[in-house]
């Protein structure tokens, strides 16, 4: 079939949906939802894998982070998980000596189990008459300000002299900072711990937080930062370390190798045994966020298909009725000399430009609502998704169209001359 051949079938298939506006929409609106879902889907699941990639790179591409079970999607640890034996301070200190392709470690250890649930009670942190209970308490060594992962806006972090001597200085959260002493600096003020007196030194840079909530315990706007050995002197019960260790460029394939053989030999566990810790990269949360994403991804596309399924058998509907309706124009068409293929392509024509036509309107009105949904979370529409929604489109159309479409080419046109 020619260019100019397809542009009069185009020409044809828009005259007829002119004559019939509001049956041609009804026809394709399972197509323009269908559509609109998909765009709106991929917009959505697109920002948010951007944002949470740059938020997961943002505490470092070399970053490993040592635990005794894994804590990145581990909403629900099991017991044995629970009951493991916690990271030593002596498994960093070993880490950080013995790892060739680890260039620096640091400790964190927290007053609060968080593994125990959201609702476990806090540190309150007070200045004055000004009190909050939903920041977020943590030792961590000195070398943690050193990895490039926090930047403090004002003031400065901890030294190794303070760090030896247990000095009760702070580093806050802006969001700590805001609540406290929203009209006075921060720096040298001194705030209260659980009643301990504790001098402000740092306020940390504003962190664009998305896999976290406000009140989330790994919400550093709300961190309170101490000395580790500080905050063991008044909590020397508590030894359930995370450890984050900060690999050489090029490296982190190798120190996690070389890690959880470190860690496997000081905790006892057996030549066949599985781990009982955890060792994890940014690159392993990533994925892990990709396939939960992508399982997610995939249903919403099979639920926006039954849109499209239903826009389909609409379409082929309404070409069936249209067959009917214009039994004699296909007479005539035969009787002077259009061929079974040229009605064929007439149809398939003119259900494929019903359809695009519907695709043309889902992927409008997805873009706008992914417009909207910025305005509340992450969101953009990627260059394939419009180009898969048409695509999509034109298919239902070519095979939704196709048995009216044979339907047609087939009328004896004798027999279509004489229908009235």
């Amino acid at each position: 079939m020619t260019f100019a051949e397809i542009a009069e079938n185009v020409r044809i298939a828009l005259d007829t949906l002119r004559s019939n506006p509001l049956r041609s929409f009804l026809t394709v609106l399972g197509i323009v939802i269908g559509t609109t879902t998909v765009i709106v889907i991929s917009a959505f699941v697109s920002g948010i894998d951007t944002t949470v990639q740059k938020e997961i790179e943002s505490f470092g591409t070399r970053s490993l982070y040592i635990y005794k079970f894994d804590g990145a999607f581990n909403i629900n640890p099991s017991r044995e998980e629970r009951m493991r034996k916690p990271i030593s301070f002596d498994d960093a200190v070993a880490i950080d000596e013995h790892i060739a392709s680890v260039e620096r470690v640091a400790v964190f250890v927290s007053p609060v189990d968080y593994t125990s649930g959201p609702f476990q009670e806090r540190p309150t942190v007070r200045y004055r008459d000004v009190e909050m209970n939903n920041g977020t308490v943590t030792g961590v060594t000195v070398e943690y300000y050193n990895m490039g992962v926090v930047r403090i806006a004002e003031g400065r972090a901890p030294t190794p002299s303070e760090e030896a001597r247990r000095a009760q200085v702070a580093v806050i959260g802006i969001d700590v900072a805001n609540t406290l002493m929203p009209d006075v600096d921060a720096i040298g003020k001194s705030i209260l711990i659980k009643g301990q007196p504790f001098e402000v030194i740092g306020v940390l840079q504003r962190r664009e937080t998305f896999l976290v909530s406000s009140d989330d315990p790994n919400n550093e706007n709300k961190s309170v930062y101490i000395p580790y050995s500080t905050i063991r002197k008044f909590y020397p019960q508590h030894d359930d370390n995370f450890v984050m260790a900060q690999a050489y460029p090029g490296r982190v394939a190798e120190a996690f190798e070389d890690i959880r053989g470190l860690l496997r030999q000081r905790r006892g566990v057996g030549y066949n045994d599985p781990d009982n810790f955890a060792v994890t990269t940014s690159d392993r949360i990533l994925e892990q966020f990709d396939q939960i994403v992508g399982g997610v991804f995939a249903l919403m596309v099979a639920i926006s298909s039954v849109g499209l399924l239903v826009g389909g058998i609409g379409v082929m509907n309404i070409m069936l009725v249209s067959v009917t309706e214009r039994t004699k124009e296909i007479g005539v068409r035969k009787a002077i000399g259009a061929k079974r293929g040229d009605i064929v392509w007439q149809f398939l024509v003119e259900a494929m430009t019903l359809t695009s036509l519907g695709g043309l309107l889902g992927v409008t009105a997805g873009w706008l609502l992914a417009m909207l949904i910025r305005l509340i979370l992450p969101s953009y529409v990627p260059l394939w998704a419009p180009i898969a929604g048409l695509t999509a489109s034109l298919a239902i159309g070519l095979v939704f169209g196709m048995w009216p479409a044979v339907k047609a080419a087939r009328l004896d046109p004798i027999e279509a001359l004489r229908y009235e």
